[in-house]
Order: C-alpha cells, then sequence, then structure tokens
C-alpha cells in the first residue's frame, strides 16, 4: 500500500490567496496517485497521499529561510 507524502510551503498560488486550494490539492492527490498507477501499477484505492502545507518561514532552503533565498536570487538575476 503506497504512501505519498507532500510537503508544500503555504502561500497561494494566485494573489490574495494563502493556501493552495482544494482544486489544486485534489490534483495532486489525483496526479501523484495515477502516477503510482502508471509506473508501479498500484491501484488508486491502496494508495494514500498527505499534503502538509507548512508555513514559509518553517521552510529553509539554501541555508536561509525561504522567502528570504527568494529575495536574494531575484536581487541576484537584477
Amino acid at each position: 500500500m503506497p504512501y505519498i507524502h507532500i510537503q508544500i510551503t503555504r502561500e497561494g498560488t494566485a494573489p490574495g490567496r494563502d493556501a493552495a486550494t482544494a482544486e489544486e490539492k485534489a490534483a495532486l492527490i489525483k496526479g501523484a496517485s495515477q502516477l503510482m498507477l502508471d509506473v508501479l501499477n498500484k491501484p488508486l484505492e491502496s494508495t494514500f497521499v498527505v499534503i502538509d502545507e507548512v508555513a514559509t518561514e518553517n521552510w529553509g532552503w539554501g541555508g536561509l529561510p525561504a522567502l528570504e533565498y527568494r529575495r536574494q536570487r531575484e536581487a541576484a538575476r537584477k
């Protein structure tokens, strides 16, 4: 029985949003489950998917909090 654990940062995918929508999460669940079926022949009904949304201040990248890393990366591009 496959178990898929997806972690995403808690931020919106469009202006005014502060989290992924229920529809976006449903698409992640469907897509991850379908991938297990297509690649490993694991039945959809035996695949469990859990999505955790993590506050951006609790997500690090490149030795920095994620938002600071993004700011520095963007500044370096300019």
